[in-house]
């Protein structure tokens, strides 16, 4: 098991920050690495982001130092999407089948959870999520069907896509993480615009689904200190509570958004119309 431990930046400090320098803190370039668990520690809220690429030889999810418990859900709930290929997750010896775009829920006290593929030559990657908790509820499979599925957009403003929402209070149970994807359309590349901040919860972006020569404009910081990040396929973003998050396409792709904080609201956004922003 590889991570990485990032810190929390002031908005003042971000200002000046040069290219190599945003993505330093602010991008995770490797998420999947071939038979490893890679994590990024992030203070922000506490969240761990990281991907399992399970290939011969099952992986266990162990407690690095950082986490500070002798096993990883201790005192953490997890969510799981699979963006590769069929696989398994594992968790106190029941095993649960996770297809692509499928995600699953694991509650605090977990005590052994462990990772596999189906077939090593076409392994699953699993993007994991977690996060503090303080009460235990249940695992749950979450199968795409059985999501909230939301179409906002509008192809005249090129930002129609399909929201599936997994970990959210609708659908599972959690303390405090809520996950799930989004699916751009065809001929669409924004994946929220008007941009928005909330405040009281950070969020974390995978972006996958996009062929290796293209790219995503992801756009950060202040609404009057706007800055981007150049994206590739499944890479990572950390994007802070006081930061815009929205991103533009070379071409459609999908993404995982994450969230945790003071609360589960979805709806729970402070909207900046665009002519507001710098």
């Amino acid at each position: 098991m590889k991570i990485d431990v990032r810190h929390a930046s002031h908005p003042d400090a971000v200002r000046a920050f040069d290219t190599e320098t945003l993505r330093r803190h602010f991008l995770i370039e490797r998420v999947f690495e071939d038979g490893e668990i890679r994590l990024t520690y992030s203070h922000y809220d506490r969240m761990v982001i990281g991907g399992a690429m399970p290939l011969d030889e099952g992986l266990l999810l162990s407690a690095p130092r950082e986490i500070g418990q002798d096993t990883f859900l201790a005192e953490r709930e997890l969510g799981a999407l699979n963006v590769g290929d069929v696989g398994w997750v594992v968790v106190d010896g029941k095993r649960h089948e996770l297809q692509k775009y499928d995600c699953i829920y694991v509650g605090k006290s977990a005590k052994d959870v462990r990772f596999e593929s189906v077939d090593a030559a076409k392994p699953a990657k699993f993007y994991l999520v977690s996060t503090p908790a303080h009460e235990v509820h249940p695992t749950v499979l979450l199968t795409r069907d059985k999501a909230r599925h939301l179409t906002p957009g509008e192809a005249a403003t090129a930002n129609k896509r399909s929201i599936y929402q997994f970990i959210h209070p609708e659908v599972c149970q959690s303390c405090q993480l809520t996950m799930g994807f989004t699916m751009i359309d065809d001929g669409s590349v924004w994946n929220t615009m008007p941009a928005h901040t909330h405040d009281r919860r950070m969020e974390a972006y995978l972006y996958f689904d996009l062929e290796a020569e293209q790219r995503v404009f992801h756009f950060m910081g202040e609404p009057q200190q706007t800055r981007h990040i150049l994206v590739a396929s499944e890479q990572a973003i950390i994007s802070p509570p006081w930061s815009i998050h929205s991103g533009a396409g070379t071409k459609n792709y999908s993404f995982i958004w994450a969230m945790a904080g003071d609360n589960k609201s979805f709806t729970d956004m402070d909207h900046i119309a665009i002519a507001d922003l710098r």
